[in-house]
């Protein structure tokens, strides 16, 4: 087991400077960091990609635009840097901010295909949850089945028999997600309605990570295959862009990578690190 010792700041520093990590350390593990070690262990902290979108937030979907973390405007390369969610949020947010303004100041109020998109999304909330009867699955039991699939499959180290065992496992836990039971009904602060949602999403983004990975016969950044160890630039230099059939299956298409004033370079912090011993 790792921790983290802060105790050496003293509880006058520790409530000035890390008041936030004090009170997460506290409510959610019972742990005072002015008094006792701070476990430490792995987590998803981020991954790179998202919602395609140009300068301005705009997605191929005329009329949504996206910033932030949700959205890839293309400024990570095959590792993020630190901090580059405070500019995703701030500077495309502004960007993103203007130019739907803009859209929506040019355009008569939306009566035609967005309009459809929000009255068809409100038809399937009624009928595959607020007015659904039955329903055998819950959401806490999907919800780990597909974290411990993806835990496996698609890890640090990737390899192909694991991606295709883990994308069954999903397109099985999908089909089981259909028959999702919610106990609450209600329209107003249904947080298990939010949770079902999100869940749904989830599984869209887990399946896309791994169609992409398998379709990605090389090794990019946080993208480690066992089987293919080496950088296939020839091939692979472009981004992966996963697009839903009408069937439901999900396509993998790619989208040339944009080289300005840095091209990409190999990963040799350890070979560096060697050379400077020796």
């Amino acid at each position: 087991m790792v921790h983290l010792d802060l105790r050496h700041l003293g509880e006058k520093l520790i409530n000035a400077r890390l008041p936030f990590v004090r009170e997460l350390c506290l409510k959610y593990q019972n742990v005072d960091p002015v008094k006792e070690l701070i476990p430490v262990r792995p987590v998803v902290h981020y991954m790179m990609g998202g919602v395609s979108t140009d300068i301005n937030g705009a997605t191929p979907l005329a009329g949504l635009f996206a910033a932030g973390e949700v959205a890839c405007v293309s400024i990570n390369g095959a590792n993020r840097l630190g901090s580059n969610s405070l500019p995703e949020c701030l500077v495309f947010g502004a960007r993103a901010g203007k130019a739907a303004a803009l859209y929506a100041s040019e355009r008569p109020a939306p009566n035609g295909p967005l309009q459809a998109l929000v009255l068809d999304e409100r038809k399937r909330l009624e009928s595959e949850f607020l007015h659904k009867s039955g329903g055998r699955q819950r959401i806490a039991t999907i919800r780990g089945e597909m974290q411990a699939t993806m835990e496996k499959s698609a890890g640090i180290y990737r390899e192909r028999n694991l991606l295709e065992e883990g994308a069954g496992q999903l397109r099985e836990l999908q089909e089981r997600y259909r028959d999702i039971q919610l106990d609450d009904r209600s329209r107003t602060f249904n947080t298990e309605l939010e949770s079902a949602l999100e869940l749904g999403f989830m599984l869209d983004v887990a399946v896309s990570m791994i169609e992409c990975a398998l379709h990605r016969t090389e090794s990019r950044g946080a993208h480690q295959r066992t089987d293919y160890p080496a950088r296939d630039d020839g091939t692979f230099l472009a981004h992966s862009l996963v697009f839903r059939n009408s069937d439901g299956s999900s396509r993998v298409e790619y989208q040339p990578v944009t080289i300005t004033r840095w091209p990409p370079g190999e990963r040799v912090y350890g070979q560096a690190r060697q050379e400077q011993q020796h």
